[in-house]
Parts: C-alpha cells; structure tokens; sequence
C-alpha cells in the first residue's frame, strides 16, 4: 500500500511578501526590545522629549514679543478696535486649543502608543510652522490665515504635551522619574520665558523667523523619535468615548472663549463681563462641563477618568498645579506691561526697543527655574514631593509679596532678586509635583492621565490671563481716564481730542505698553500731534510722558493682581500639604500583592 506524501503547498509571491514583512517586524521588534533595555535609552527619551516640550512651550510665547513685528508685516495695526480680537486669538488661540485636546491624546496614547501620538504631534506641528512662515496674504485675511495655522499648530502641541510625560514615567524607574520628570517640567516652564527673548531677537530681523526657528528644530525632532522612540508603556485597548469628547471641548472652548472677549470692551463699559454674548459662552460652556462630568460617571470608558482623583496624590497635586497657574499665568503680561510700559521708558529705553529689553530683563525668573527644578526633582526621589512642593509655593507667595512692596520706578536689584526668588520657588514646585502626579497613576492610565493634569495647568494659563488682565483694567479705569485728560490738555492737545483719547478703554493701553508701542504717539495719531508745538508734541511722545502719567493707576492694578497671586500660591501650598507621603503606584502595588500593606 502506498503512503501518500503530504505536500507543502506551493509558496505564492503575496505569501513571501507577508512572510517577509513578518520577519522585518520581527527584527524590529527585537532590536526595539535590545535599545529599550538599556540604560541609554531612558536619557534618549528624556532628550527628546524635553526638546518636544521646550519647542512647544517656547511657541506659546514668542508672539508676545514679536507681535508688533507680525502685525507691521501683514499690514494690520492691532491697536484698531476691531484689531483686538485678531490680535487676542494670535496670542490664546494655541493656549486654547492645547487646553482643549490634550486630555483626548492622551487617552488616544493610551489606547494606540504614546510614541505614535507624540510623533505625530512633532510631525504635525512642524508642518504647521512651515505654513506659517509661508503666509503671503496682508490685512484681515493675512491675521485670520495665521489664526487658523496656529490653532492647528497647537494641535501638534498638544499631542506632544499630553504624551511626553507617560513616555517618561514609562522607562524611568521610580526612583530616576522626579529628576526626569522635573528637567522636562522646567524646560516647558522655562521655555515660556525663553520665547520672549527669542520673538524680541527675531521679530525685528524677519517677522517669519518667529515661526521659521521652530522647523528645523522639528524636523530633527520628528526624523530622532521616529527613529529612537519606541513605546514600553501598557497599552489599554478601549473605545472612543465620543460624547465626552465633544461636550469636553464644547464646553472648555466655550468658557475660555468667554475668557478672552471678557477681557475686551463692550459698550460704554471698560470689559465685556456684562456682554450677553460672554455670559452665555460662560453660562453655557459651564453647563456642558456638568453634562461631560455626567456623562464620563456613566460611560463604561471615559476619556476623563474621574475614578483617578479617588488618588490623594493625584488630586492634590493638581489642585496645587492649577492653582500654581493661576498665579502664574498673567504673571508674565504684567510683567511685560510693568517694563515695557513704565520702566523701561523711564531708564532711558526707546519704546522701540522695549520687547526685547523687558525679555532679557526678565532673564533671573528664567535662571530660578533652570536651578530648582532639576536638583528639586533629583531630591523628591529620595524625600518625596510634599515638602519641596510645599516649600516652592511657600517662596513663590513671598517673592509676589516682595514685588508688591516695591515701587513702581524700582531699583533694577531688588527687582531681578525678586524674580529669582519667583523662579525658584515655581522651578522647586514644578519638578516634585509633577513627579508626584505621574508617580500615583497605574501604568495604564498615564497617558490620560498626564493629559488631564496638563489641562488644569493650561486650562488656568488662559483663565489667569483674563482674571490679571481684568483686575489690571479695574485698576487703571478708576483713575487713568481723568489722568490722560488734564495730562494731554496741560500739553496743549484740544480738549476733544484728549477726551477722545480718555474714553478709549484701558485695555488699549494696556495693549499698546505690550506690544511696545509708543502709547501716546498711537493713542493720539500724526493728525493731533502735527497740531501741536514741536516741543510739546516731542516731550508727549517721548519717554517721560505716558511713564509717569500710567505709573499711578498702574501701582493699584499691581497691588491687586499681586495679592490675588499670593492667595493662589498659599491655597497651593495647602494642597501640596494634603498630598500624603511619598507614594508611587507600583511600590504601592507590590507591597499590597506581598501582604506586606
């Protein structure tokens, strides 16, 4: 009897072409699993991903001083009434809409690889850079091109904020991650102040070198983690919760977007908080944060995963961090509006030349923060969070409270020492909490995680703006308009004209100090000063004028904003108190599974 012979089948082109294709995979695969093993490759993602943030949170920033630079390129004068919204949304269009997405690309780096979102995100975000510099259209046209552009950059921004620090906790060992964690941290932080100086430097050489300065940064970022970046962390395989997502940005948009028009004119009134439009927008948008909070308690997979702050560690530290950024958020502009406005002019400074001054005058906040938050991060591995975080908002209160004793025309010393201090106590702050956060998460849920801690903090970045800006032109409105009349008609401006000038709102001068323009030689026009004395029009636009009449009013803007500041700070502190001890969830885990907790 014959046996038969079992036949293989015969190999076809397509089933080669899987086959090798399996095999890439697998040496793929392999030499992935060799790089990530080694020690190395947690510093490749620390490198890497500290230089995502940096470019992230440098972008953030540049405009501010750069904007008089962009807006003389496309042809547009920010200074118009109907100018302020175009200007507004180039500055918090980004905030906006990273404070938005971050929480949904963190959860989407959960379910499909952190390393695949934040490469993306470098990708996308170059890309967008790119069509910024390329912008060929003037006016109107030109400021709402950029708008758009850089929402959609921002969108790239935040896929790389909300994946950075999972990837980060997921190669480091606990015991490495407050260092890690706290040199990316205090590159973001840093990176806001690094912006100022950077817009100052290129603004004045080419408007498009604001944007240009971000790609090659991007290219080498995108090609690097493509090539070196590899996900180690768990991945949790889940649906999309849609309707949280929408009612999410629904809502967050919506209420930040009452933010930003609050802070504007509306009517005979100096703000827009009594604008029907803006209380809807806050109304409403709060209303449908309260429907997501529904829906994310009754989906079987939410994108916010409100479980987390059942974590005493979670919870406090983001009630610290949030309450951080609001102190810290509309820090900047003031500080900006402080130098540019008064006491650069006062010391001698073109108002030109102003933008770039207040950034490298600024420089000592940025020092405080590189000096902390690298040796605070190294020391919460050993000692916890709690008391460095604790200690850093305890400094920070003391150094707004330092500001708040100094005069207007202060002595430049005293001032950079205050600052200083501000930077060290945010950069002590920033490291250990951070750690802290990501330390208390499961492996599984730092992606979303990571996103919904990074939306508190830039989420509060936007409302601290509109709650300084507000308290700022509280300030300057009860005295500023009778201040320019009799200082202007004492000059020799007709007293209409002055009058004109007086009812404009605060927030123009506010606006005019920030994006370092002479105020009074805009406020007033060439018609009014050809008018006028070469004498009287010249000591009007010069240095001394517009300082000393706005350093008054200013002083009592200053005086609340700072307070509000120290308030913030101590609430802070007190949440940091609350915490607990040191803690972190796999130690956690692992004593609970040894019996031994």
């Amino acid at each position: 009897m014959r046996t038969q012979r079992q036949r293989t089948p015969p190999t076809t082109p397509r089933r080669a072409q899987l086959d090798m294709r399996g095999a890439r995979r697998a040496r793929r695969a392999q030499r992935a699993a060799q790089l990530t093993a080694s020690p190395r490759y947690r510093w490749i993602v620390l490198s890497n991903t500290t230089l995502g943030v940096l470019m992230a949170s440098i972008n953030a920033s540049i405009l501010l001083i750069a904007l008089p630079d962009i807006f003389r390129g496309i042809d547009v004068n920010p200074l118009e009434p109907g100018n302020t919204s175009l200007m507004l949304w180039l500055i918090m269009g980004y905030m906006v809409v990273t404070a938005v997405l971050v929480v949904s690309f963190g959860r989407l780096g959960d379910m499909f690889g952190r390393v695949r979102m934040y490469n993306a995100g470098f990708a996308i975000f170059t890309i967008f850079s790119i069509l910024l510099s390329v912008t060929w259209m003037s006016g109107t046209g030109g400021a709402l091109w950029m708008i758009v552009m850089r929402i959609l950059q921002g969108v790239g921004g935040a896929m790389l904020f909300a994946n950075s620090n999972a990837i980060i906790t997921d190669a480091f060992p606990v015991d490495q991650r407050g260092l890690a964690l706290g040199l990316n941290q205090v590159a973001g932080i840093a990176g806001s102040f690094l912006g100022l100086i950077i817009g100052g430097l290129l603004g004045p050489l080419d408007w498009r070198l604001v944007f240009l300065v971000s790609v090659p940064v991007g290219i080498l970022g995108t090609i690097w983690a493509y090539v070196s970046l590899h996900d180690t962390g768990v991945r949790r395989p889940a649906r999309m919760d849609w309707w949280g997502n929408v009612t999410f940005a629904v809502g967050l948009v919506a209420v930040l977007v009452g933010i930003t028009y609050g802070i504007q004119p509306y009517g005979d009134s100096t703000m827009g908080w009594t604008n029907p439009a803006v209380l809807a927008a806050l109304g409403g948008g709060t209303l449908v944060l309260i429907v997501f909070c529904v829906i994310e308690l009754r989906v079987p997979e939410p994108m916010f995963h409100l479980a987390l702050f059942r974590i005493r560690a979670f919870t406090a530290g983001n009630l610290a961090s949030l309450m951080s950024s609001l102190g810290r958020g509309g820090l900047m502009f003031v500080l900006i509006i402080w130098l540019q406005g008064i006491w650069l002019p006062q010391h001698g400074y073109d108002f030109a030349s102003t933008p770039l001054w207040a950034g490298i005058y600024m420089l000592p906040l940025t020092v405080g923060f590189l000096i902390a938050g690298p040796v605070s991060g190294w020391l919460s591995d050993r000692f916890g969070a709690r008391a460095f975080a604790t200690g850093g908002m305890l400094l920070a209160a003391a150094s707004f409270f330092w500001l708040l004793e100094l005069p207007v025309d202060f002595t430049y010393l005293p001032f950079a020492a205050a600052l200083l201090l501000n930077g060290i106590g945010m950069g002590v702050f920033a490291a250990p909490n951070r750690a802290g956060i990501m330390n208390s998460l499961p492996p599984g849920e730092r992606g979303v995680g990571a996103g919904m801690s990074t939306v508190f903090q830039n989420a509060a970045m936007v409302l601290s703006i509109g709650i300084f800006f507000s308290l700022m032109i509280a300030g300057l409105a009860a005295s500023l308009p009778h201040a320019l009349t009799t200082g202007l008609v004492a000059h020799g401006v007709p007293a209409a004209a002055a009058a004109k000038v007086a009812a404009l709102p605060p927030v123009s001068v506010l606006f005019a100090s920030l994006l370092g323009y002479n105020p009074v030689q805009a406020l007033l026009g060439p018609a009014v000063l050809a008018q006028l004395p070469a004498s009287s029009a010249s000591y009007l636009t010069g240095r001394a004028f517009f300082p000393s009449l706005i350093a008054g009013p200013f002083a009592d803007g200053l005086t609340v904003a700072f307070a509000f500041a120290i308030v913030m700070c101590l609430i802070a502190a007190v949440a940091s108190v609350l915490r607990g001890g040191k803690y972190a969830y796999e130690e956690t885990v692992s004593l609970e599974r040894s019996g031994m907790r």
